[in-house]
């Protein structure tokens, strides 16, 4: 996954932040050991005139022997580890303090995005996702079958749980080929069976490996489309980044289609962004509780050929799950 350059500047931020902290800390630090521990101030000075010496001794050739060096700085560094344990300082008190020790906080280890770093591209996908406490109730671990039935569907010929346990192995192999094969899902079926659980289930797999994953329902997809084109000059860098991120993030869901006001702006609007979507490889998933004659009676044939040829449909049978909560 790519990081845009607003993304990567905002974690560059926060580990400048890291920086200025760890800084300050070691600040008040050595303010406290000035106060309390003058001695270890003094064997300080001993050594950086040492150092400095040596330093000069090696200009005029005349530097003195490496192990006549080390012995006499080995000295000083035990007597300074001594003078802040008198003064009740820990023997490593002025040390250099950091969040992640393995990267000392800049977010690289060499030329390689440390382990931290690669943490701070989830945290911020998921704070950008808008699904960062959603997916915390709505993920794999939590999906339960009880509440799809045994019973065949006389429509389908197959009971709802079977057809869930079908669907649910169909997400995970769209989430292990995520990255080579740009697959794209239509999760359609009655209200309350299950489709948006199962989107967000995919959001947090895709997420917690670093993709963009945006959500957004047909309602706000269309929103944001009008802004960008109809919006004011001040708004026009906002909704211009908005569509971008749209357009190209790693997973666009868009959620409940068919409950926006659909209109030839509408059409056209969700044409170029499936058309834009599917010529840049990215992935997206669509649930709606139209069925698929809907789909075709609403959306101009350019759109249902899009989804038709280049989605995976798969349906999702079953009763309303959030009346059976209530009933249960």
């Amino acid at each position: 996954m790519r990081l845009r350059n607003s993304q990567y500047a905002a974690i560059m931020r926060e580990y400048d932040k890291r920086q200025a902290a760890d800084r300050h800390l070691q600040n008040e630090r050595w303010l406290r050991v000035s106060k309390k521990a003058p001695r270890y101030e003094a064997l300080r000075e001993q050594l950086n005139s040492l150092c400095a010496s040596r330093a000069r001794s090696a200009i005029l050739g005349t530097e003195e022997s490496e192990k006549a060096f080390q012995q006499k700085a080995s000295s000083l560094e035990r007597q300074m580890r001594q003078a802040l344990e008198e003064a009740g300082f820990p023997g490593d008190y002025l040390e250099m303090t950091y969040t992640c020790p393995d990267c000392r906080d800049t977010g690289y280890i060499g030329n390689e995005k440390c382990h931290c770093f690669r943490q701070a591209i989830v945290d911020l996908l998921y704070d950008q996702s808008g699904l960062k406490d959603i997916v915390k109730e709505e993920n794999f671990s939590t999906f339960c079958l009880d509440y799809y039935s045994d019973q065949v569907d006389r429509d389908y010929g197959i009971s709802p749980r079977e057809n869930i346990k079908n669907t649910l192995r169909l997400c995970h192999e769209f989430i292990d080929n995520f990255d080579q094969a740009h697959d794209n899902l239509l999760f359609y079926g009655n209200t309350g069976v299950g489709k948006t659980f199962l989107t967000n289930c995919i959001a947090r797999e895709l997420l917690e490996t670093s993709h963009t994953v945006i959500y957004l329902t047909a309602q706000e997809l269309v929103s944001i489309f009008r802004g960008h084109t109809f919006g004011s000059r001040d708004d026009s860098e906002t909704e211009d980044d908005m569509a971008d991120y749209i357009f190209t993030c790693d997973l666009l869901i868009i959620d409940d289609l068919g409950s926006e006001m659909s209109n030839a702006f509408v059409n056209s609007e969700l044409f170029q962004c499936i058309s834009r979507r599917l010529a840049a490889h990215v992935s997206t998933i669509i649930s709606t509780n139209l069925r698929v004659s809907d789909l075709q009676d609403t959306y101009s044939d350019r759109i249902f050929s899009r989804i038709a040829g280049n989605f995976k449909m798969l349906p999702i049978i079953g009763q309303d799950i959030r009346i059976r909560k209530v009933l249960a």
